[in-house]
């Protein structure tokens, strides 16, 4: 039902991790596969509900983070994903409530990030998505009350879509510090 603090840290040569169909896999815990750079991709089970701190930090190999449909993931740890530098592209499933801080810092190619059309989505982190600099979209659904600092510095080629028609007051006054182009009141059109 978990896998441990540093179950699998420093695994280097570690390539894939598979699943059973009926997985009963609840947690994945912090550094749970850290520094293992020779990760491709993972398919989280639906049964998962948390994604510890720094889980997969420094798999600089890893390309592909799937999602089922079901999932009923509510949380991603503080740099969960911190310098998964070959990540390209994210769906976040509907389920997840808090995005830690740092949690996707410096997925440099990093192009796309999707949140469901029922987003529960209420928190990004400090520096969540800093350094993601080939993200140029993303949309922020209107369930999110809180981004705090730094959320998407330096991230130079980004445009924000907002669903919220002008900044909720829980937002810090430096979420976009980079001063990003931001579009209100986006319906998806």
């Amino acid at each position: 039902t978990s896998i441990g603090d540093s179950a699998f840290r420093n695994c280097s040569s570690l390539t894939t991790v598979t699943f059973g169909e009926n997985s009963q896999l609840t947690s994945i815990d912090s550094y749970a596969f850290y520094n293992c750079d020779s990760l491709t991709s993972i398919t989280i089970p639906n049964s998962v509900t948390s994604i510890g701190d720094s889980a997969f930090r420094n798999c600089s190999s890893l390309t592909t983070v799937t999602f089922g449909e079901n999932s009923q993931l509510t949380s991603i740890g503080n740099l969960a994903f911190y310098w998964c530098s070959s990540l390209t592209s994210i769906t976040i499933p509907d389920s997840v409530i808090t995005i830690g801080e740092y949690a996707f810092y410096g997925c440099s190619n990093l192009t796309t990030v999707i949140f469901g059309e029922n987003s529960q989505l209420t928190s990004i982190g400090n520096s969540a998505f800093a350094f993601c600099s080939s993200l140029t979209s993303i949309i922020i659904p209107d369930s999110v009350t809180t981004i705090d600092s730094y959320a998407f510095y330096n991230c130079d080629n980004l445009t924000i879509y907002c669903e919220a028609t002008s900044q909720p007051s829980g937002w810090d006054s430096n979420w976009n510090p980079s001063n990003r182009p931001v579009k209100w009141g986006y319906t998806g059109e």
